[in-house]
C-alpha cells in the first residue's frame, strides 16, 4: 500500500501528522528536551545539545520522504529515524554512566 491511502480507524492519512510513530517521535524528543535541561551545566551544552539534536532529527526526517512516491526514498526516510533514534541512546547512556 502506499503511505497516502492507508487507513487508520478514523480514515486515510493525508499527512505526516496522521501517523502515530510520527506523534510518538516528537512527544520523545519534548520528553529527551526536558530531560536534557535537567543536566548539570558541564553536561548541558556537549551531551545535552547532541540528544537534543539527535532526538529532534527523528521526527524531523520522516516529512521528508512521507508520500514519495519512489519507493526507494520513501523506505530510506522511515529507516533513517531508526538511526536518529539510536544516536540519542548513546549520549543518553554516557550521560548516565558518567553520573
Amino acid at each position: 500500500m502506499k503511505p497516502d491511502t492507508q487507513s487508520t480507524g478514523s480514515g486515510k492519512i493525508s499527512n505526516v501528522g496522521d501517523l502515530q510513530v510520527y506523534r510518538m517521535l516528537v512527544e520523545l524528543h519534548l520528553q529527551v528536551h526536558q530531560l536534557s535541561m535537567t543536566f548539570p551545566k558541564f553536561k548541558l551544552y556537549e551531551l545535552g545539545s547532541q540528544v537534543r539534536r539527535s532526538s529532534n532529527s527523528s521526527p524531523a526526517n520522516l516529512p521528508e520522504g512521507f508520500n514519495n512516491r519512489h519507493r526507494s526514498i520513501y523506505l530510506e526516510t522511515i529507516n533513517r529515524p531508526i538511526g536518529e533514534i539510536r544516536q540519542t541512546q548513546h549520549p543518553l547512556m554516557v550521560s548516565r554512566r558518567k553520573g
